[in-house]
């Protein structure tokens, strides 16, 4: 079953098999002016969480039929990467190791005390609303790429392969006078002021240019 808590600062699903923890961390995150939709199975979470679109998960780490781990893994193999604290018994260090070593956010063991519920859950928003920048980040990057005419991303290429101008121009049977002016034309494009900025960009991104789609305008 699921129900939501309306609250205005960001939307948290939560899954736990125990329906008073349930109620009791769902009513803590509402409480905070949270968006609290809880969950009593992994598996009904799992239906739901595209849709949902949480902005982090609270999950209980031993739950029948699809466990914590388990749903972390199907979340994984889905390709979605939402922060998860887990709620863990004394019993399931090993397992929350386990968790932590996969990408979770934070454990909790029981009892715990509401403060390490909110720090946990900052974290994890903190981690969740970087990973939406840079996801926007780098499709303002690629964007940009698929500004450059076909001459500007030979060019492009080039130059975060280390090439010089005159490299370059030799590579491309063109003048090198002519590359300057592509390069000034792929800097102001890109919005940045130096090579340096615009490899590091592009390595952090994943933008080669190597694959122009056919949106890439003629030169």
């Amino acid at each position: 079953t699921m129900y939501c808590e309306q609250g205005g600062l960001a939307r948290i699903a939560v899954v736990d098999d125990d329906a008073a923890v349930l109620r009791s961390v769902g009513r803590l995150l509402q409480s905070k002016g949270y968006e609290a939709c809880t969950y009593s199975s992994a598996a009904s979470l799992l239906v739901e969480v595209e849709r949902l679109r949480p902005e982090c998960i609270v999950a209980d780490l031993s739950m029948p039929g699809l466990d914590g781990l388990q749903f972390q893994e199907a979340l994984h193999s889905a390709g979605l990467d939402y922060p998860i604290v887990f709620i863990t018994g004394r019993g399931d260090i090993r397992s929350s190791v386990q968790a932590m070593r996969r990408g979770a956010v934070d454990f909790l063991v029981k009892p715990f005390e509401e403060v390490e519920l909110f720090d946990a859950v900052k974290r994890a928003l903190e981690r969740s609303r970087a990973s939406v920048e840079f996801r926007l980040r780098g499709e303002v990057m690629h964007q940009r790429v698929s500004s450059l005419t076909r001459r500007e991303l030979d060019v492009f290429r080039q130059v975060l392969e280390g090439l010089m101008n005159k490299q370059n121009a030799a590579n491309l049977g063109i003048a090198e006078k002519t590359v300057k002016i592509h390069r000034a034309r792929i800097m102001r494009k890109m919005s940045v002021r130096s090579v340096a900025q615009l490899a590091r960009l592009a390595e952090r991104y994943g933008v080669t240019g190597q694959a122009p789609g056919s949106d890439a305008r003629p030169s």
